[in-house]
Formats: structure tokens, C-alpha cells, sequence
């Protein structure tokens, strides 16, 4: 099992030991000088001791101005390099081979992410769409500069033990800037046709190879297609491909996309696995040099089985990477029940990172947190008592059983979960299962006893002598003020249509459009029903992040869905549902079924009882106030590792 993608490859005399890679991701783990801090250190050494073959570090920038982010790492002076010599050695440790990926973001930042007294350059005057300057452009002898920047940058990253680099000229970046018609409206050797659009590409490869020697692996990632109007398509980036070849380059490495098409490139679960495998292979029919392939590859199955279609030679698993460092290993030793897959809910990842914080994990709650260490044996066991087996109570059960206490989750429903088992019903969204099955296991092979179809009480707690109490009890769908809303009988809420407990009739009108509302609406518009959305905001699903944002969008444009924003609720009437328009027209909305999705209020009951029994707790989740899932894995994993 698993051949091909635990088979060694040899690049450039370094013995790659497996097909498993990291692709770079964006951490903001690093100081704001470019230094690596333990806590970047930590973490590219969790993946190196969970069996991943190669790993490719995140945008190394080779000048002050290139930062995309305000805390990625930088090479572009000698001071940098002590810190940065650190991670090689560790990652060498446990037998993984390092590149570093040197870049420049262009145009792609914005101007409180670069150094006081510099400015956004790019190839052409043209801004980011998501930009806030108007960059200026690089004059001939400035290119020529910027080539030898990155090749300093790679010899910088050689001396500190890395065994290559990856020259990132993909997403939009500048390298793609210049590669792209999109971007370059140049006039000089740098700018029209394809040879003098790869001219600088090829320039900073001959840079790296004459100042690195030929044991130095140097990688290249493209965006095969940049999936906008007038940028790269695959024909092109194949041409690229083999430019790049000639130009000495040792591998390729093929996503795509740039920050106009940012929700291809980060791709959600409302992308395919793999969907953009294809495109690796084409590129691997026109060189021979070896090819990475990436994009939603979430299983070890997955990867083996693109590797045998011989579409790529490598499969990087990014955001698997990020939900479970221990991924190859566990794939080795059979441990697939284990392993904690990545769902594409882009919420941690994607959605932190573009309010330039640090990223994190929904699911994997030690994301960002390796340098404290794992979970240490307790002093004294202690018999624990966890109430709710949502994601926040079976985190706190799994953390504390590892810590060596006894834990028992008490839930009122016959299955664990909680909201977020209903959040899995939505069409694209149905791998949050996994993670719930996930939990489920690891609670059994901890000896956490759950017992279902039992609601927590004091007296039940105080009856059982338990040390310490977590109260996980979750949330319940909130009900707003709206005339007639208790009195119509065909009023009822998302949860409840999600989980079967509804039959919809043929006309529905959602009334609130975050997004639960509009996933519910799109659950429904897949029934063929008539949906109608009501939201009172400018836009829906303004708290997805921005890959979910924009296909949902589409797939309820597609389906039909009625959507209105910026509008009033009056009332909720028999026929349907009244609202007033933000030019003060009232509207009748007729409809069968009105779902009410106007967010949660916390589950009170418990904490109550506890309260007036004197039984002191620790409330987790949605039990404090209801959040996103994120809040809950890592309270209830935080929660049970400090009992």
C-alpha cells in the first residue's frame, strides 16, 4: 500500500525520502524583521517529525518591501541568517529535505505591510485589486537589481542549510506579475512577447545557479492558470514550463491563481480534491524535469492514487498538513482512523491570515503552539465530568484523558457533534463528518465514556464525585422580536430543516443571511424549492471566510435564490414574510416554510443549576457565548490540557 508516494526521489544528489510535501503557506510566525522566532522553528519541526519528505518553507523575502504579510520571513540581509540556520538542522533531523521559497509580493500587499519610507513596486502601474497604492513600476536597471537580490537571497538561504530554494512565481506574485499580460504592460527586454515576459525569470535561475553550485535544488511554483480575464492560461504556463527547464530549474511545482481568483488557489470544500491535478499533468507531458502538484489533497489515498495516474511526481498537502503534522506517519503505520483531515472550511487558515494575524487551524487547536510542548501526565488523576459532546466537550475529553484524568461526557442527543454536526448537512460540506467520526474514535481509544441520551445536571455531577466539572453545553437558535413570529405555525429555524426535522414546503423565505442562513438556503434551493433570503446587512455571508464567500455566492446565483439585503423584517404573516426596502417599499414574501436564521444564544440551563448548587465549572465554546467553531475546539482543547 501507498508505493508510490512513499517511494525516495533523488534531486541534485539530495535523497528525498518520500512524495509527501508541504507546500509553503503564509504562518506569520516570524518577527516583523524577517528573523525566524521558536515559535516558526516549532512549527515547520512538528511536520519534519511527522514524516513529511519535503518541505517548502513560506516567502522568504528578498528585499524589505516585498512583504505580503507583516510577519513572514526575510533573507535579504546576512543579519537574518543565524536565526534561520536553526531550522534546517532541525527538519534534517528526522530525515526531511528543506527548501526555502524566496519571493517578492509585487503589487499584492498593502502599505501598512511594507517598511515605513518604501512603496509597492510591481512590473507595471496597474494595482492589486485588493491593493491600496498604485505601484510603481520597476525601471530596467531596478530588474536587473531585483535579480540579483534573489539570487544573494538563495545563497543566503544555502548558508544557513537549506538544500534549495523555491522561486515563487505564482499567485499573482511578482515574478507572475512580470510573466503574466495581466500584469506587464512593459515596453523594455522585460515586457511583450513570451521570451522577454520569462526574461527575468530566467535571469534570477542563472543568478542562483552561478552563486549556489549544482547541489543546489531550485524549484519553481506557477500558477498554470491564473483564472482571470487576460492573465495566464495552461497553454501558456506549459510554454513557461519548458522555458523555465531550459533555464536550469530542477522541479515545478503547479498551482494556480492569483489574489483576483484567491478562492481557486486557496480552494474550500466547495472545490473538488485534487480538481486541479490535471493541469500538473499537462505540465508533466512537456518537461522532464519532476513535477509537485497540489490543491485540496486531504488523504493519503488521494495522494498515492494521483501519483500511480502519473499526473505529478510530488503532491503537496498544505492545509493537511496544517490540520495533522502526523499525517505521513500515520499513513505509514495503517493509523487511518487518526489522522485529522482537513474539511476546506478555510476559516483558520484563509480567514485569519488575510487580517494579517497569524494562522491556525480550526480543527488542529496545538496549530502555532508546538513550541509549548505537548500535553504533559497530570500529578494527580482527577475524575472529570464534561457536559456536551460537541466539538468543545470531546476536545476537552481527548485533552484531558491524555493528560491521564478520567473523563466522562455526558450528551443529551443519541450522537456527538453538536452544531456543527448540523453544519455538515449544507451541500460542500459534508467532511465535517470526518472530523466528528475523528473525535468519536480518539475519545474511544482514550477510555472516554460518553454517555448519550443523558442531559447533565448538579444533581447528576454532584451524584457522580466528580473533581472537576466543563460545561460544553453549547447554544440553541436565537428567536428575534418579529411580530407574528411565534403565532405563525410554518416558522421554524435552519437547525431544525438541516437535521430532518422539517419538511419544506415549495416556497421558503430564510430570513437572515449570515452564513448559516445562506448555506441553509442553498441546502434548500438543492431540494428545488423557491428560496428567498432576507438579510438586513449590505451582503450575505459576510462571516465566511473569502473562498466560502464567493462560491456560495455563486451556487445560490446559480440555483436561483432570491436574495435581498440592506432590509427590514416587519412582520411574519400566514402568506409569508412582510419587509420593508431600503428605499421604504414593503415587499410580501409568500411563503410555505419561513426559516428563522438569525444566529444562536448560549445554553444557560446548566450553568444555572450548577450555579445555585455551588458546583464551581469551567465553561467552554458556545457555553460561554456562541462563536464560531474555532472558539470552541481550542477553549475545549485549552480547557482539558490545563486540568
Amino acid at each position: 500500500m501507498f508505493d508510490h508516494v512513499f517511494s525516495p526521489i533523488t534531486i541534485k544528489g539530495h535523497t528525498i525520502k518520500n512524495r509527501f510535501t508541504v507546500p509553503a503557506m503564509v504562518s506569520n510566525f516570524c518577527n516583523v524583521d524577517g528573523t525566524a522566532t521558536e515559535r516558526y522553528l516549532a512549527y515547520h519541526e512538528a511536520k519534519a517529525k511527522g514524516g513529511w519528505g519535503l518541505i517548502i518553507t513560506e516567502d522568504y523575502n528578498v528585499s524589505p518591501e516585498g512583504h505580503g504579510f507583516s510577519c513572514t520571513a526575510g533573507l535579504w540581509n546576512d543579519g537574518q541568517i543565524e536565526s534561520h540556520s536553526e531550522l534546517p538542522k532541525r527538519v534534517h533531523k528526522y530525515g526531511a529535505t528543506i527548501l526555502a521559497q524566496i519571493y517578492h509580493c509585487g503589487r499584492q500587499t498593502a502599505s501598512d505591510r511594507i517598511p515605513e519610507g518604501c512603496y509597492t513596486r510591481s512590473s507595471s502601474a496597474i494595482p492589486c485589486p485588493f491593493g491600496d497604492q498604485i505601484p510603481v513600476p520597476f525601471t530596467t536597471e531596478e530588474v536587473k537589481d531585483m535579480v540579483t537580490k534573489y539570487g544573494d537571497t538563495a545563497l543566503r538561504a544555502k548558508k544557513c542549510g537549506f538544500d534549495g530554494v523555491e522561486i515563487h512565481g505564482a499567485h499573482g506574485y511578482l515574478i507572475t506579475q512580470f510573466f503574466s499580460p495581466y500584469s506587464n504592460k512593459r515596453l523594455d527586454e522585460y515586457g511583450g512577447n513570451f521570451w522577454n515576459r520569462t526574461r527575468f525569470a530566467r535571469e534570477i535561475i542563472a543568478d542562483i545557479r552561478k552563486k549556489c553550485g549544482d547541489d543546489f535544488i531550485i524549484d519553481m511554483r506557477i500558477s498554470a492558470d491564473e483564472f482571470v480575464e487576460g492573465g495566464l492560461t495552461i497553454e501558456d504556463s506549459k510554454a513557461i514550463a519548458v522555458m523555465m527547464e531550459e533555464a536550469g530549474l530542477d522541479m515545478i511545482h503547479v498551482s494556480v491563481g492569483n489574489y483576483l481568483s484567491v478562492d481557486l488557489n486557496i480552494a474550500s470544500s466547495y472545490s473538488g480534491h485534487g480538481w486541479f491535478t490535471d493541469w500538473a499533468k499537462q505540465v508533466k507531458d512537456v518537461v522532464k524535469i519532476p513535477v509537485v502538484t497540489v490543491s485540496r489533497i486531504n488523504d493519503p489515498f488521494l495522494a498515492d492514487e494521483i501519483l500511480a495516474s502519473g499526473k505529478a511526481d510530488f503532491v503537496a498537502m498544505g492545509r493537511a498538513s496544517l490540520c495533522d503534522p502526523g499525517l505521513p506517519n500515520k499513513a505509514k503505520e495503517g493509523r487511518f482512523e487518526d489522522i485529522r483531515r482537513c474539511i476546506g472550511c478555510n476559516d483558520g487558515c484563509e480567514g485569519v491570515l488575510f487580517t494579517d494575524k497569524p494562522f491556525t487551524c480550526v480543527l488542529n487547536p496545538e496549530l502555532g503552539h508546538e513550541y509549548e510542548g505537548g500535553i504533559a501526565p497530570a500529578e494527580t488523576p482527577l475524575k472529570v465530568a464534561i457536559a456536551g459532546a460537541g466539538p468543545a466537550g470531546l476536545y476537552a475529553a481527548i485533552a484531558a484523558a491524555k493528560r491521564g484524568h478520567k473523563v466522562t461526557v455526558f450528551e443529551k442527543k443519541d450522537h456527538n457533534g453538536g452544531n456543527f454536526y448540523t453544519a455538515a448537512i449544507p451541500p460542500t460540506k459534508g467532511e465535517i463528518t470526518d472530523f466528528l467520526v475523528w473525535q468519536r474514535v480518539q475519545c474511544e481509544k482514550l477510555g472516554v465514556e460518553i454517555r448519550y441520551n443523558t442531559t447533565a445536571t448538579a444533581a447528576l455531577i454532584k451524584e457522580g464525585g466528580f473533581d472537576k466539572v466543563i460545561v460544553a453545553s453549547g447554544s440553541h437558535p436565537a428567536m428575534p422580536p418579529i411580530p407574528g413570529l411565534k403565532e405563525v405555525s410554518k416558522v421554524t429555524n435552519a437547525q431544525e430543516v438541516l437535521e430532518g426535522r422539517v419538511m419544506p414546503g415549495a416556497n421558503c423565505v430564510v430570513i437572515g443571511g449570515g452564513q448559516v442562513g445562506a448555506e441553509t438556503a442553498h441546502f434548500l434551493a438543492q431540494l428545488l424549492r423557491n428560496v428567498t433570503i432576507l438579510e438586513m446587512l449590505p451582503e450575505i455571508a459576510r462571516d465566511a471566510a473569502l473562498a466560502v464567500n464567493w462560491h456560495l455566492k455563486e451556487s445560490l446565483e446559480k440555483r436561483k435564490v432570491a436574495i435581498h439585503t440592506g432590509v427590514k423584517v416587519l412582520e411574519v404573516k400566514e402568506e409569508g414574510v412582510l419587509y420593508e426596502t431600503p428605499d421604504g417599499q414593503q415587499i410580501l414574501a409568500p411563503a410555505d416554510t419561513i426559516v428563522v436564521a438569525t444566529g444562536y444564544r448560549s445554553n444557560e440551563e446548566l450553568k444555572q443549576d450548577l450555579d445555585a448548587a455551588g458546583i464551581a465549572y469551567i465553561a467552554v465554546g458556545d457555553a460561554v457565548r456562541a462563536r464560531k467553531v474555532t472558539a470552541a475546539t481550542h477553549e475545549g482543547y485549552e480547557a482539558g490540557k490545563n486540568l
